[in-house]
């Protein structure tokens, strides 16, 4: 019988690390875990380069599906690079879930499903290429020990990522998708998941709700992996 391995996908300014409290609760339950930082993201800001786009951070992700029972999960701008990974990939992917995800049909870019205020506040902040990281309150980190963990580790993000456009071929609308949203919430990630026609799931916590609320997040994972089975 295989294992089901969950393959976590940060969101931009956060490394593979974002996922460090919710992947022990993945791992007592049996499952395995693997969380891969997208080129140019801390750890890895040293291969940050104007040249680093979606399609560096999609194949970043691909190398990382090995295996036929994967649950992949991408968190707001990695549902993007997860659900694309998973249209280059579909054997290996069992099901995609969002957590608070960006998505859309082919040819969205996170740009294009934001609503303007975001869109705009995103270039405004730019620094040319680049996007500074926002303070943790930005992503409902409130808590003072929580917000010194998370800022101490958040490092810019390319703008290009943003703004270029999800090739997908439609292979990845074959497999079930569980969209988990936070709330509350002023973004329309639900509306965004129904779209597309993935479950969604509704999860009190904060955008960044693996950092403040990792078990939760952990059991809903895995009470959508059981509902796929």
């Amino acid at each position: 019988m295989s294992v089901t391995t969950f393959v976590l996908v940060h969101g931009a300014w956060h490394g593979g690390w974002a996922w460090d409290r919710v992947a022990p609760v993945l791992r007592e339950a049996g499952a395995g875990v693997v969380a891969p930082t997208l080129t140019g993201l801390p750890p890895r800001a040293d291969e940050l380069s104007p040249e680093v786009g979606l399609p560096t951070h999609v194949d970043d992700v691909v190398a990382a599906l090995d295996g036929d029972d994967i649950v992949l999960v991408g968190h707001s701008y990695g549902a993007l690079v997860a659900r694309q990974a998973a249209d280059a990939r579909p054997e290996h992917v069992r099901h995609v879930v969002l957590v608070d995800g960006w998505a859309g049909p082919a040819g969205t870019s996170l740009m294009s499903l934001a609503p303007p205020i975001i869109r705009d506040g995103f270039r405004a902040a730019a620094d040319g290429w680049l996007i500074p990281a926002p303070p943790a309150a930005a992503f409902g980190i409130v808590d003072g020990a929580d917000t010194e963990w998370l800022e101490a580790r958040l490092g810019a993000h390319p703008l290009r990522t943003f703004e270029e456009p999800t090739e997908l071929s439609g292979a990845v609308d074959a497999i079930p998708g569980t969209a988990i949203c936070c709330q509350p919430s002023l973004l329309p990630f639900d509306e965004l998941a129904a779209a597309i026609d993935y479950a969604v799931v509704r999860l009190d916590g904060p955008h960044d709700v693996m950092v403040s609320e990792p078990r939760r997040l952990a059991e809903a994972l895995l009470r959508t992996v059981m509902a796929s089975t």
